[in-house]
């Protein structure tokens, strides 16, 4: 297993804005079934969803991870966007 890095992966899906939780809660159980499949080259770390659109945050060790997840979960991938730092209000006391 190569070193995760962090990435945000934005998936346009329509209509996922207004699935219920039961409809959510099958979208997460496809994610964690292709992660399964993969290996431990990736975690998924929690999505935002938001309109028609998912934001996700993800520990992958590459895109090519990333993109194998989309196509065993049937989760279209719009970008991936590598993630090298993290900032917070707590940064400010450094």
């Amino acid at each position: 297993m190569g070193q995760l890095r962090r990435f945000l992966v934005e998936r346009d899906v329509s209509g996922i804005g207004g699935m219920s939780i039961v409809e959510l809660c099958g979208v997460a159980r496809a994610s964690n079934q292709a992660i399964e499949k993969i290996g431990g080259n990736i975690q998924w770390q929690h999505s935002y969803v938001a309109g028609d659109r998912t934001y996700c945050i993800y520990l992958a060790d590459g895109e090519d991870t990333i993109r194998a997840h989309a196509e065993l979960s049937g989760f279209p991938v719009t970008r991936i966007t590598e993630v090298p730092q993290i900032i917070d209000p707590t940064t400010a006391n450094n």
